[in-house]
């Protein structure tokens, strides 16, 4: 008992430590909430002016890729926070961690805990901007958003990590993870329906972690999803599982140095 009280304690610190350093960033929060906004505005606006396509349930165009905005902030705010282990490194941060009797896999859920923090807030934002727009929000709904959004972010903040622990250099993690981020995005259906893809890209988005959380995001707020609900939030837990498992993995591997 004792000891888990402790564990808490220190994932506790170690998130806290992140949540103040998100705090003291408040341009992060800004620069990273308007490129989703500029493509719910911009893209949903002008390619809904022109599509023919009103997507399931007989939906506008801009209210069927709101979901996939959402999403879209959790990805890159959840990948692109795996550059804080590089920070960490270059000012000694993570070496004075690593020397303290804190395990790896403390840390890294605590550094994990943090991810999941920020994409929250800034998928909060995106919620209410919805409710603005007009979006059908059910409680139960909202719920259901908000479990989707930890999911996803504790998964892709989990991937973000991993290369993070790999890296030495700011500039060849943002190399790396530019390949990363946008296949999860644009392979998640986010701005289109899966239905009558073509079998090959049919098989690349069902390796997306994001297709699921954007299934599920639809289906939370519009109630259209590709698949059921149930379906898309257990594949998401897997998704989240693994991807935890590797991240953990990769910090018992990882040099503070």
């Amino acid at each position: 008992m004792a000891s888990s009280i402790s564990v808490f304690e220190k994932v506790y610190a170690l998130w806290l430590r992140e949540f103040k350093v998100f705090l003291r960033e408040r341009s992060r929060l800004v620069a990273s909430t308007f490129t989703p906004l500029l493509w719910l505005f911009v893209i949903g606006i002008g390619f809904g002016s022109v599509a023919t396509l009103t997507s399931e349930g007989g939906v506008g165009y801009q209210k069927f890729i709101f979901p996939g905005i959402v999403c879209m902030s959790v990805i890159f705010t959840s990948v692109f926070f795996g550059s804080y282990v590089i920070w960490d490194r270059k000012f000694d941060f993570l070496k004075s961690v690593m020397v303290a009797p804190v395990s790896r896999g403390t840390i890294f859920v605590g550094k994990a805990l943090g991810g999941m923090t920020s994409s929250l807030l800034q998928a909060a934002i995106l919620l209410f901007v919805g409710a603005i727009i007009g979006m059908p929000y059910t409680p139960y709904g909202i719920v259901e958003a908000i479990v989707i959004v930890l999911l996803l972010s504790f998964a892709l903040t989990s991937l973000g990590l991993a290369i993070g622990s790999y890296m030495q250099s700011l500039e060849g993690f943002q190399l790396i993870v530019s390949f990363v981020v946008f296949p999860l995005f644009f392979l998640s259906g986010a701005l289109f329906p899966l239905e009558n893809l073509p079998p090959w890209l049919s098989i690349l988005t069902s390796f997306d972690p994001a297709t699921y959380g954007v299934s599920a995001m639809r289906s939370a707020v519009l109630g259209v999803g590709s698949r059921p609900f149930p379906l898309d939030t257990l594949l998401l837990l897997v998704y989240a599982i693994a991807l935890g498992t590797a991240g953990i993995y990769s910090f018992k591997r990882m040099k503070a140095v």
